[in-house]
């Protein structure tokens, strides 16, 4: 496929960590990006770079996802410029650490909205777009998190098994489309994301075990392009998840609090 036949990459959250990486990715491949996050002036930067480094075609749509209909707005968006999307990455989320009962609800539900809602429906609003190409992915960036209950990340580690659940029967689904579904769950990441969610204590920790997110875009797009159903990135991370489906659930949930209580 030449670089003028490839369609649209379209990443949420790409301005900073995983997103920013993986734009990085696709754009060394020669896909045309378009590029959703809150701040204008890191998307134009990133804009700016990635085309003079790669000679690409990138758009950028500064809104904040989390607001009602801001979904709509980004199709109402691709519709009125044609871009042809093959691609959709949903990377877009953000965590809220606390005990839940004191922790704002206004923020836990932004954070539902932003992890889940705009999953749903960016998924649902294009896969009338992608079903056009001839080979077209969904990619849902979900999370280790996803595995277990996460005392502290209640409803963070809720949202991204919402998430995993939701990409596999998606998957099904489409499977006799021309639309592949992956999910893909990294652990740690350095992507300043524990400091954001307000977990310093935690994140000076995690500088052990991060891995860094150009290596963790590398592989997610590998995955996708592979057709992979789901993928953990990461032996350690590999062996949590494992372990998580063979202890006992309290056990487990004792550790995780142990961890994040920290």
């Amino acid at each position: 496929m030449s670089e003028k036949t490839k369609p649209y990459a379209l990443i949420t959250g790409a301005s900073k960590g995983i997103g920013k990486s993986i734009a990085y990715e696709l754009a060394k491949q020669g896909y045309p990006l378009l590029l959703v996050a809150r701040s204008e002036e890191e998307l134009k930067a990133l804009s700016d770079n990635l085309q003079a480094k790669y000679g690409i075609k990138v758009a950028v749509l500064s809104i904040d996802l989390s607001i009602n209909d801001a979904s709509q707005k980004v199709t109402d968006w691709i519709k009125m410029n044609n871009y042809a999307v093959g691609i959709l990455v949903n990377n877009a989320g953000y965590g809220v650490w606390g005990d839940f009962s004191q922790s704002s609800l206004t923020d836990q539900l932004g954070m539902m909205q932003l992890n889940m809602n705009v999953v749903v429906e960016l998924s649902h609003l294009l896969v009338p777009i992608l079903s056009q190409e001839k080979q077209a992915y969904i990619l849902n960036i979900s999370s280790t998190a996803a595995y277990q209950a996460v005392p502290t990340l209640a409803v963070y580690s809720a949202t991204k098994a919402f998430v995993l659940s939701f990409t596999r029967a998606l998957r099904f689904e489409l499977a006799q489309t021309s639309i592949s579904v992956t999910c893909f769950s990294p652990g740690p990441v350095d992507t300043g994301f524990a400091s954001r969610a307000g977990l310093d204590a935690f994140s000076k920790m995690a500088e052990k075990f991060n891995m860094q997110p150009d290596e963790v875009a590398k592989m997610a797009v590998k995955a996708m392009f592979n057709k992979k159903s789901e993928v953990i990135p990461g032996f350690t991370n590999i062996i949590s998840v494992y372990a998580n489906r063979i202890l006992p659930k309290a056990f487990i949930e004792k550790m995780a609090a142990g961890i994040y209580k920290i």
